[in-house]
Formats: C-alpha cells, sequence, structure tokens
C-alpha cells in the first residue's frame, strides 16, 4: 500500500501565505480540486510498526535505497559516487556485514547517508518462528547501536518487497514506527548491465522508493547515467528520511 509523506502542520506547510493584522481580504481557500496529503498515522508506542512505500508529498524527489552487503571497496566508490553528485541515499545494512566490517557504518554516515536495519543475516523471514524473526531485527538493531549510537532510520524485511503483519508487528516491538519498502525495483542484483538497471529505474516518479544494491559492479556502472537520468527528469535523490518528512 502507497503510504503519505506526514503532512506538515499549518496553512504555510501547505503553500497559503500568512495574512498580516491589516485589513485586507481573507486568503483564499485551497481549491477543493487540490487534495492535500493526509497525515501519516502514528504508531502507538510499541504498537505495530507502519509500512512506508511511496511518498505523496509531490515534491519532486526519490528515494534511493540499497541493500547493505557486499565487497567493501565496491561499496565505498558507491557511496562515493553518489556523495560526489550530491545525492543523499539510504542504506539498509545486514548485521552480519555490519560485524565484519565495522567501519562501514561510519563510512555510510561520513557521507550524508543514511543507515537502517536489514536484518541480521537475510534470510526469508517468511515460514521462521516468531523468536527467529525477532532476532533477525533486534541483533541487527543492536549492532548499528553499537556502531552509531542509534537503532537506524528504518527495518525493511529481507527477501520481500513487503512486510507481513507479524513482522510489522516485531518490528514495532523492536522500536522501529516505520518499515520501509519500495515500489520501483532495480533488479541490479540480477546483474542485468548498467543500460537495464537504468532503463528499470526509469519507472521512478515522485515520492518513489527505489531498491538497489551496493555489492554488484553493474550498480557503479550504471550510477552516473542513472543520476543524469533523474536530474533531466527534475527528480532529486534524498534518503528515505527526507522523502517521508
Amino acid at each position: 500500500m502507497a503510504v503519505p509523506a506526514a503532512a506538515v502542520g499549518g496553512l504555510a506547510a501547505c503553500g497559503v501565505a500568512a495574512v498580516p493584522g491589516a485589513p485586507g481580504p481573507a486568503p483564499s481557500a485551497v481549491p477543493s480540486s487540490t487534495p492535500l496529503p493526509a497525515p501519516t498515522p502514528t504508531p502507538a508506542a510499541g504498537g505495530p510498526a507502519h509500512e512506508l512505500v511511496h511518498a505523496a508529498s509531490g515534491r519532486p524527489e526519490v528515494a534511493l535505497t540499497f541493500h547493505g552487503a557486499g565487497d567493501l571497496g565496491l561499496a565505498r566508490s558507491v557511496l562515493t559516487t553518489l556523495a560526489d553528485r550530491g545525492a543523499a541515499v539510504t542504506v539498509l545494512a545486514i548485521g552480519t556485514w555490519l560485524a565484519q566490517n565495522p567501519d562501514v557504518a561510519k563510512l555510510v554516515t561520513d557521507h550524508g547517508h543514511e543507515l537502517g536495519n536489514h536484518t541480521w543475516s537475510h534470510p526469508t523471514l517468511t515460514g521462521m518462528s516468531t523468536a527467529a524473526v525477532r532476532s533477525e531485527i533486534e541483533r541487527c538493531r543492536d549492532r548499528i547501536a553499537a556502531l552509531t549510537g542509534g537503532p537506524g532510520a528504518f527495518f525493511r524485511p529481507s527477501a520481500a518487497q513487503h512486510a507481513t503483519p507479524e513482522v510489522l508487528r516485531l518490528a514495532g516491538a523492536a522500536g522501529y514506527a516505520t518499515v520501509l519498502s519500495y515500489d520501483v525495483d532495480s533488479r541490479d542484483f540480477t546483474d542485468p548491465g548498467a543500460a537495464a538497471i537504468r532503463r528499470a529505474v526509469a519507472a521512478a516518479t515522485r515520492g518513489s522508493v527505489v531498491s538497489m544494491h551496493l555489492g554488484h559492479p553493474g550498480t557503479l556502472a550504471a550510477l552516473p547515467g542513472l543520476l543524469d537520468d533523474l536530474a533531466a527528469r527534475g527528480l532529486a535523490p534524498v534518503t528515505a528520511g527526507a522523502l517521508f518528512r
């Protein structure tokens, strides 16, 4: 399900100018034909997380989100290329990758990117016991917290585009108010070549969340052209946190 970005309170946030105290005509109402984004529900503390798929803010932004695993040198090149182009992204890291490469969390954040939780070992969560799924979420959360001081911006389930009700419940209990899904799959993990990755990401529109991967050379090769494509369409790559703010 597509989830709108949280609406910012106040008429000024909706583009309606404030009226000075001096007498004058009242501000015109927002046309009924222009619907405003509804506020994102705030999950109760400890309650089920809320899944985010596509932002409805209307801003010309997309979130490039990366599965965090693979060769560290390749990851460094991807993150540096993005930062050099002024593109901020969200890295959903696998806990074992962070455990094997403890400097990678700082590498992500030092480049202005956002870090999140993509389970401890990237299993298929469907069919696993509740205790095992809880462990996958919490072990990665605890590793991120040990490295950064916080649990990470989002949780994303492994080997699935969308979270099950059980995963939403367990993620909420682990402290994640939101679970980050996506509406555009680059399929870069199949190593289809840079041109194919660019074609897949061309499906992104305002508010899209794109799934990508750090550990594939084709992804790095596709980035310059992919970023050019987005710029040509007036779309700015931002972190998922910024997209849904």
